[in-house]
């Protein structure tokens, strides 16, 4: 989330669902990898409810000074590749943001309940599929 506002909204969300789905842990897994379910879940619904309400994101940059042709350049790429995101399936959706958070394909997979192999594959798929759908939103490479 870009705001401090929307993150405490998502923390909450998160907890509270959390909270109601407890009863659903089977013990099939680590503890930390359901929560972890759970909350990438969660975090995109909320975002889905989020494209509904915002169709701009605002860029927040506190240490670096650019430009003003420089900003609006990064603004309008950042954009596009968000609405580009929001058109993925909710797998693609997880496994770009996980890869946005530096987790590697063997963490993906445990994550996501899939092998290593399948996480790397999946991620390629869903990176091609984003670069198609920019292109066809008339923001080419």
């Amino acid at each position: 989330m870009d705001t401090h506002d929307d993150q405490q909204d998502l923390f909450q969300e998160i907890i509270c669902q959390l909270w109601k789905s407890y009863d659903s842990f089977r013990n099939e897994s680590q503890f930390s990898t359901w929560m972890y379910r759970v909350a990438v879940n969660t975090a995109i619904v909320f975002l889905k409810k989020e494209k509904r309400k915002v169709d701009k994101y605002e860029i927040v940059s506190e240490n670096v000074k650019e430009e003003e042709g420089d900003s609006q350049i990064k603004e309008n790429q950042i954009e596009h590749f968000y609405k580009a995101v929001q058109k993925l399936e909710k797998i693609d959706k997880a496994i770009i943001f996980y890869q946005l958070e530096g987790f590697s394909h063997k963490e993906i997979g445990e994550n996501l309940g899939i092998s290593e192999g399948n996480a790397r594959v999946k991620l390629n798929r869903a990176k091609e599929k984003l670069k198609d759908i920019i292109k066809n939103q008339g923001y080419g490479f």
